[in-house]
């Protein structure tokens, strides 16, 4: 009994510890996944990061071997944040309704304001060809899942024109919001995101 006790302590400081380490990286990753979508991944630096995350340069490396690891990971929760949250649209209304809803809660204004924390492939597109390829992996990866979520509305689920169908509405999709984010008037944005839900899902 005694020797039971005796070896309790050691195990459960060694368990605060790394529990203690993997909040540490998690609250890292997290703060790094809305910096490359809101500074992009060349602004993105490693001292910012820990800043932000409360916690020292020092420690960077303990969690990551490079900057690029970082990176890498950070953009993988970025794809699985934005995939979440379309998921989360589809479940939540009747699935005759479900790509209208995509598109509308996708071209939003709330949507076009945030960029830190929504659609990773709008906020990097054009910069991730020119990243490590782990970063592209994450990316293409959240892309075919993407477009399969969104052929998996259509009726005809499982034929090579819904397929076709849902290649053009999310390279639609993130044209849009790319293009509306990037005009500094207004009413150019509006008639770009409202031409876009007129034809991908008329009324």
């Amino acid at each position: 009994m005694m020797d039971i006790m005796r070896n309790t302590k050691p195990q459960t400081k060694h368990n605060a510890r790394t529990a203690a380490k993997e909040a540490s990286h998690e609250r890292i990753v997290s703060v790094a996944a809305r910096a490359i979508r809101r500074s992009g991944y060349d602004g993105t630096g490693v001292a910012d990061i820990m800043k932000e995350a409360g916690l020292t340069h020092g420690a960077f490396y303990a969690h990551f071997e490079s900057r690029e690891a970082m990176l890498a990971e950070a953009a993988t929760r970025a794809c699985a944040e934005s995939a979440a949250a379309v998921a989360g649209v589809v479940a939540s209304v009747p699935p005759e309704k479900a790509l209208a809803s995509i598109l509308r809660a996708y071209l939003s204004p709330q949507h076009l304001q945030q960029i830190e924390s929504g659609c990773p492939l709008a906020a990097l597109g054009s910069e991730t060809v020119r990243q490590t390829p782990e970063v592209r992996r994450a990316t293409t990866r959240h892309i075919k899942e993407t477009i399969d979520l969104i052929a998996r509305q259509s009726p005809d689920w499982g034929q090579p024109a819904a397929h076709e169908r849902a290649l053009v509405t999310i390279a639609a999709m993130v044209g849009t919001l790319l293009l509306a984010r990037a005009v500094d008037e207004p009413a150019l944005s509006r008639s770009l995101c409202e031409a876009t839900m007129k034809y991908l899902a008329p009324a």
